[in-house]
């Protein structure tokens, strides 16, 4: 998802000079959208009728491309999660017209303006969206999360649903989600907890106007209904991963963790935001202390986000293990077909070994194919952010040139040093020498340039 809005749209012409150098899908070609109108029109038969069962989907108000329903009751102590993901296999078949065209893209882009879309609307946004305006083909997974808030798949199949609400996360009430909704939040917190793990999920940064025309990037954490959500997906994804790698098969999330110059370079970044990070403390457990309606805190935990190595998608491997450091167990991405290309063949397998029956060959051949398809997609991805954040920095910067800024050393690079600024969630590079790490320095703004969405400091 985007991680920078812009409602005053004063980024709207960097980012369409974004748009054109990154090569950002704008619409699709004419013979991929008249594939997919024939394919939105095509009628489930092979699904069974849970018409009857209470799904509702949660998301921002504005969207329509609805991967998630869900439904949720007792089980005893435990808690049944019954998960609607978008049957999007059915409109798209293996190598056909819509499915050569996802291959090209990875997954959906985001950007502060707008999105390119991974299917075209017809069914993105129609056909296959679990949107409450007419029945829809998903496929069910059910998840039995324990009062501990371990996770296991109690099975799968193919089903027509029918939403009776789309809820938006900044107006949903606890009388609209099914009852045990927070609790099942609450289990995976624990879970998580328990496990050592170290997600981080910073708000995301806006571009607000100021009275005086200027602008500045403020922070919006997430609500609480955003991350009561996401334990949801997190439910999922690990139960199904469980699964997958119990039969020997899959298609796998894994990261390691930053290594110790990074975890150096973050000790000094919180230095530079005035944080005190106690010297015992790692960064694990330092980074769930963080609270992001905290400007400063809010502004580390971005850095701890970008010093990550990085997620990669892994297929199975006999022998190995496949990690995923942050959450601290084995991981996978099954719940935004519509969004990522690899969670269709995941969703696919886990359908299959769930009903006892072979993975399909196309699945497990498309497994050893996406790493790379997705390392590309993730990489325009990770590109088409950091120039959004560049241009947002640049934005609100400009005017400002000659002004001076405390800020901190938070590494050495080539030609001179990485600095953080102590006053916005600022950090650039800065052509000087002799200085080391965590030395504190004061910089004038020599240049704020939107165009070249470049800003430039010089040591005072």
């Amino acid at each position: 998802m985007k991680s920078l809005t812009d409602p005053s749209q004063a980024l709207s012409t960097g980012l369409a000079k974004i748009r054109t150098e990154l090569h950002v899908p704008d619409g699709f070609p004419a013979d991929v959208v008249a594939a997919a109108d024939a394919a939105a029109k095509r009628v489930p038969d092979q699904h069974a009728d849970r018409r009857a069962m209470p799904f509702v989907t949660l998301d921002p108000a504005a969207s329509t491309d609805l991967d998630q329903a869900f439904s949720i009751e007792a089980s005893g102590s435990d808690l049944l999660l019954h998960y609607a993901i978008a049957d999007v296999a059915w409109f798209v078949e293996d190598g056909d017209t819509v499915d050569l065209e996802a291959w090209t893209r990875g997954e959906t882009l985001y950007l502060p303006d707008g999105k390119a879309g991974l299917y075209p609307p017809v069914i993105a946004e129609g056909a296959a969206s679990l949107l409450p305006d007419g029945p829809r083909p998903a496929v069910i997974f059910t998840v039995r999360v324990a009062q501990d808030g371990a996770t296991k798949l109690d099975g799968a199949e193919r089903a027509i649903i029918q939403s009776r609400a789309k809820l938006a996360y900044d107006s949903v009430k606890a009388s609209d989600v099914p009852a045990g909704f927070a609790e099942m939040a609450r289990r995976m917190a624990m879970n998580e907890k328990r496990r050592g793990a170290s997600r981080v999920d910073p708000p995301e940064q806006e571009v607000e106007r100021l009275a005086d025309g200027t602008y500045r990037l403020s922070f919006r954490p997430l609500l609480q209904s955003e991350q009561d959500n996401a334990a949801l997906s997190l439910a999922a994804n690990m139960a199904i991963a469980d699964a997958m790698l119990a039969h020997h098969t899959g298609l796998f999330r894994v990261m390691s963790g930053p290594d110790a110059f990074k975890v150096q370079r973050l000790r000094n970044a919180a230095q530079a935001l005035g944080l005190s990070w106690p010297a015992s403390t790692g960064l694990r457990d330092y980074q769930r202390t963080l609270d992001p309606t905290d400007p400063r805190q809010a502004a580390l935990m971005l850095e701890i986000r970008h010093a990550s190595p990085g997620a990669s998608y892994q297929p199975y491997q006999d022998g190995v293990v496949p990690w995923h450091e942050a959450m601290a167990a084995t991981y996978a991405h099954a719940t935004a077909p519509l969004r990522r290309l690899a969670d269709r063949y995941v969703v696919r397998c886990a359908l299959a070994i769930a009903n006892g029956q072979p993975v399909p060959q196309a699945v497990t051949d498309a497994f050893a194919r996406l790493p790379k398809a997705m390392g590309r997609a993730d990489s325009r991805a990770s590109q088409i952010n950091h120039a959004a954040i560049d241009l947002a920095e640049a934005v609100m910067l400009e005017g400002r040139e000659g002004e001076t800024f405390k800020a901190v050393v938070t590494d050495v690079v080539d030609h001179g040093v990485r600095v953080q600024l102590a006053d916005m969630p600022v950090v650039a590079n800065v052509k000087a020498s002799g200085l080391r790490q965590g030395e504190n320095l004061k910089l004038r703004l020599v240049l704020a340039d939107p165009d070249q969405r470049s800003i430039v400091f010089e040591p005072v």
